[in-house]
């Protein structure tokens, strides 16, 4: 990105998220994102911006979302009751998550880079396809995250430069359109996609490949998609597994913060050692379940060459049975990548230490702790567990053990671990190993959800199929305030 750059890059993102507070544009009447678009530097510079506002959006919303409802995990330390309830499955407006408008600022990005990059000059034509195809992709995953957390929603496409545009309060669109659209995203990026492209913190063929497999899969189980829908997820993993990845040789590689560029990872968010644009504002997700420097003092302290400190207090622990589930196997090597159980330990168990995830623990440097760790978006032993999915769900149980027992041979150092042929029990075992696989990785409720299995696997969720959108999420009371077009979901008050 210029220099010359920056300041534009600031007004727009500063206009964009003032607009976009809760779908409500409040500014002057004409946002000048027209001036900026002149050379490729210009649309490559837009695309780093978008990247910038979606790991602001989801640096918290990712785990929010993926993990927190599935009852494994608990509050820690900081005794925070929204953490517990979420668990429970009692979620109030008020809580994080129910705001929307942090996802639509990079919509917003998205949709202006769609209406004016393809009029910029640029080097070649691949140039260009990219930078569409990078904004295609992340407003399809933006898209897909919010319909499956919230259902109907305003489905925006044009981009907003003016507040005298039609669009300005716009209502809930039915969910169907939303996935409508999503599917189109994802289908276009895929085109334009330049088969060279092999970006790490971008999208990439592979990434896109990945987020196609998940979609098809859900609209299959959920959505009713069928044979076909499933037949083109086939397709996508098979893409993907083909493309020249490769598992790192234990589990514990592939966090280290080599770990984090590995052949394994497909698609990363990175953070970078003092990268102060990002300091406070945007911590990375899994500082909430690292111990602030501060309590290693007193007492503590005798326990600070086990409890992982950094400068973010622990708000999050996975519950004591989590962690049993995971050590249930003492052949795992996983286990002790991931967590530690200090309920032998009187005092930490007594300060809500009963157990900890240290799978991201970053880097220290003179002393302090950086959390310097990649999010890690796809990696590739997802790839294996998406391929198990979709051929279990077609009927080919020894393709599918087959795909589960790559994971499981990396885990537990045997061959051959699972010896499977049931549908249902395959299910059961790649619900398991993803359990197992990505703890902390916003993977759990999803995985759970597509298997259609919230309401025997998810302990909170059991004996309710009955309520009313139970698995959706209420809209926060300041977007309904700021846009009286909006309504609240539907079985919540």
């Amino acid at each position: 990105m210029k220099l010359r750059l920056l300041p534009i890059l600031i007004v727009s993102c500063l206009t964009v998220s003032s607009c976009f507070d809760d779908l409500n544009v409040s500014q002057p009447s004409q946002i000048t994102s027209v001036g900026m678009w002149h050379e490729e530097s210009d649309a490559t510079g837009a695309v780093n911006g978008m990247y910038s506002l979606f790991r602001g959006a989801f640096s918290e919303f990712l785990n929010v979302y993926g993990e927190l409802r599935t009852n494994l995990y608990k509050s820690g330390p900081v005794n925070d009751a929204f953490y517990n309830n979420i668990g429970k499955n009692e979620i109030v407006y008020s809580y994080t998550g129910c705001n929307w408008s942090s996802i639509y600022q990079v919509i917003n990005s998205a949709n202006l880079i769609i209406k004016h990059a393809p009029s910029v000059s640029y080097r070649t034509e691949e140039a260009k396809n990219e930078v569409l195809a990078n904004a295609y992709f992340i407003r399809a995953f933006c898209y897909y995250e919010l319909v499956r957390v919230f259902g109907d929603c305003p489905l925006l496409t044009q981009g907003i430069e003016s507040d005298g545009q039609d669009d300005m309060y716009p209502y809930r669109e039915k969910a169907s359109l939303v996935y409508d659209q999503v599917e189109s995203d994802i289908l276009s990026a895929e085109e334009l996609m330049p088969a060279s492209s092999k970006s790490l913190h971008k999208a990439s063929p592979a990434a896109i490949k990945m987020l196609k497999t998940d979609f098809y899969l859900w609209k299959a189980k959920r959505l009713g998609g069928g044979p076909s829908a499933l037949q083109t997820a086939q397709s996508a993993i098979n893409s993907v597994l083909s493309a020249g990845y490769s598992l790192t040789n234990s589990f514990a590689d592939a966090f280290t913060k080599e770990g984090a560029s590995s052949p394994e990872s497909i698609w990363t968010i990175p953070y970078i050692n003092n990268e102060n644009v990002f300091a406070g504002k945007y911590p990375n997700t899994f500082s909430i379940y690292l111990a602030p420097a501060a309590e290693a003092s007193g007492t503590l302290k005798d326990y600070q060459d086990i409890i992982i400190c950094g400068s973010h207090a622990m708000y999050i622990i996975i519950t004591p049975d989590y962690y049993d589930f995971l050590a249930s196997d003492s052949k795992d090597t996983r286990t002790a990548v991931s967590a530690r159980d200090f309920r032998d330990n009187a005092y930490l168990s007594g300060l809500h230490y009963e157990t900890e995830i240290v799978k991201f623990a970053g880097t220290v440097v003179n002393g302090t702790r950086i959390f310097d760790h990649d999010v890690p978006m796809y990696r590739l032993a997802e790839a294996y567990l998406l391929k198990a999915e979709v051929e279990n769900a077609l009927g080919n149980a020894s393709e599918a053990v087959r795909a589960l027992n790559v994971v499981a041979k990396r885990a537990y150092k045997v061959d051959n671990y699972y010896a499977l042929t049931g549908k249902d029990e395959i299910d059961e075992a790649i619900i398991d190993e993803s359990l197992k696989e990505f703890v902390a990785e916003s993977k759990a409720w999803w995985v759970i959800l597509r298997m259609n299995k919230e309401f025997s696997r998810i302990s909170t969720l059991v004996g309710r199929q009955g309520e009313l959108n139970v698995t959706l999420w209420p809209v926060a009371q300041a977007c309904i305030n700021s846009n009286p077009n909006i309504t609240q979901t539907e079985g919540y008050r």
